[in-house]
């Protein structure tokens, strides 16, 4: 407990800034993601084509190295100058769209293609369906691995650490400047991540309760 009551002023704001990071980017990734998805599904060639390729590069490309290239090759392009929390906001939510992208085109997949000619026979148009027919049913049959991805979404956030952005992965490299046990300070910032995982399972699980009531 000592470890952990000397240095609250490094814990608290840490995992802070850890939650906030984590929020910003799983909202990108979530919008982000769905549109990707919405590219893959498309009837026309070329956005089906443009989703394919961010996917298939994104996904076989080393998270640390999304974040070197904003971080240090990015800034080099002097388009818009952006700060190291902002970089890593940016990197996890480009990482992390295209597994969002894919989780929701495989619940996309699971709606019945019946649904979307009805809406055809409807003259709904192709973003109508998808956003008020297919959507809706998608994303709550794909509830479990959107949750795990978003938790895997917050255990990459401690790439960030390494990365000048002050939250919890960095949290080590400090209380060993200040000479304390950081063994015992990476066990607190594992029981720290437990919690913020179990939130996001007891959010799952009501989803989960929620939303098969619904259907």
């Amino acid at each position: 407990m000592d470890v952990l009551l000397d240095n609250l002023d490094l814990f608290g704001p840490f995992f802070l800034r850890t939650i906030e990071l984590f929020l910003i980017a799983a909202v990108g990734s979530l919008v982000f993601g769905t549109i990707l998805a919405m590219l893959r599904v498309s009837p026309v060639p070329v956005f089906r084509a443009v989703g394919t390729v961010y996917v298939t590069v994104v996904r076989n490309t080393p998270l640390t190295l999304v974040f070197a290239f904003f971080v240090f090759a990015y800034p080099l392009l002097e388009i818009v100058k952006i700060d190291y929390f902002t970089a890593a906001v940016v990197s996890l939510t480009v990482y992390t769209s295209a597994f969002i992208c894919e989780v929701v085109r495989s619940g996309i997949n699971t709606v019945p293609v019946g649904q979307a000619e009805a809406g055809r026979a409807l003259g709904l148009t192709f973003g109508q369906i998808l956003g008020e027919v297919v959507l809706p049913q998608a994303l709550r049959s794909v509830v479990p691995p959107l949750i795990s991805t978003l938790i895997a979404l917050l255990k990459n956030s401690t790439i960030a650490g390494g990365f000048s952005v002050a939250e919890a992965g960095a949290i080590r490299q400090y209380i060993s400047e200040r000479g304390d046990n950081q063994l015992v300070a990476l066990l607190w910032v594992a029981l720290g991540f437990i919690i913020l995982v179990a939130v996001l399972s007891f959010v799952q699980r009501s989803l989960e309760k929620r939303w098969s009531v619904a259907r």
